[in-house]
């Protein structure tokens, strides 16, 4: 095997700086891309579709589950498919080992799906076999001949404007190899991941990044987002946030202090039992320290000595309470 050559430390810099500014490139190549995606012409889909569910018959419109978006992929999972009856194709079963939590993705009004010919109880056993627990719909009419996906894997995007339903994107072949991460379905979602940095048409719904990123477990707890935990209020302009968002940085934006009355972090009792609950945080912090509050301690294991400084509304033992200096 013919390697490449070996290096002094200081060359290996320069030979990745100039590989960053290429890498750089093609970030911003596939951001404005990611742009042009969502200025694609909407298509209407005019015929009923028919699909079984966990919980029976639904339409295409059923899949959105109330959300405005919707990406579906649809899997190989079929008698005459290599692996049938304990596997889904390999391909696709690769794909599916790659999705992140979709909660991130319901976050931002969009419903991920897959689809396969497979009836529902196979479906219910695959996916109780290899741990994957997005819906799964099982399709009944010709939804697959009509959008490209009877014959070879494909990932369609379509949004909703009340019960109209729009087909706005479709990806298949090698182009589904670069799925699976939130943000590869968010930069293909017809709305994009709706955050200010973004190049979007007017009136696209669109936040601050960052802010609303929580743990997958917490979406039901708003005030656990990065944002609220962190007290972050507008970012500055000359954090240039979007680059640092599309690029996929991690560099935290710069805030200023808001002066805000303090945040609950968490509205759930106190617990002192740490087996229930290991390692989960109880605290609230307050508007001098937010999110880095020195009183945020897993259950059960309050020190003795460090001063736990807290908001009003705070959820830790009295005992361990103190006013914000």
């Amino acid at each position: 095997m013919e390697t490449p050559p070996i290096v002094t430390p200081q060359e290996w810099k320069a030979a990745r700086e100039r590989l960053l500014v290429q890498e750089k490139e093609v970030t911003r190549a596939r951001d404005a891309l990611a742009a042009q995606r969502r200025r694609m012409p909407w298509l209407p889909v005019e015929k009923e579709y028919a699909f079984d569910g966990p919980k029976g018959r639904s339409s295409l419109l059923d899949l959105f589950e109330d959300r405005r978006q919707l990406i579906i992929y649809r899997a190989f999972f079929e008698p005459g498919v290599l692996g049938w009856p304990d596997h889904a194709c390999h391909g696709c079963s690769m794909m599916a080992d790659q999705v992140a939590a979709p909660v991130h993705l319901n976050a931002r009004n969009i419903t991920f799906a897959y689809a396969s010919r497979a009836p529902q109880p196979d479906i219910a056993r695959l996916k109780e076999r290899m741990g994957w627990h997005w819906p799964w719909y099982t399709i009944t009419s010709d939804w697959d001949v009509d959008f490209g996906v009877d014959e070879y894997h494909g990932t369609n995007a379509f949004i909703r404007d009340g019960d109209r339903v729009f087909r706005t994107y479709f990806v298949d072949n090698r182009g589904d190899e670069a799925l699976g991460s939130t943000w590869s379905y968010l930069d293909l979602a017809p709305l994009g991941r709706q955050e200010t940095w973004e190049d979007s048409p007017d009136g696209y719904p669109q936040s601050p990044p960052y802010n609303w990123w929580n743990w997958h477990d917490e979406y039901d707890h708003p005030e656990m987002a990065q944002g609220p935990m962190k007290g972050w209020g507008m970012l500055r302009s000359e954090d240039r946030a979007g680059e640092q968002a599309g690029s996929g940085a991690w560099t935290l934006p710069r805030t200023r202090t808001t002066g805000l009355p303090p945040v609950v972090l968490r509205r759930r009792p106190w617990r002192s039992d740490s087996a229930s609950q290991p390692g989960r945080w109880t605290a609230c912090a307050c508007s001098t320290y937010r999110g880095r509050c020195p009183g945020r301690w897993p259950a059960g294991s309050w020190p003795t000595s460090a001063p736990t400084w807290s908001g009003p509304n705070c959820l830790a033992p009295t005992s361990r309470r103190r006013s914000a200096r």
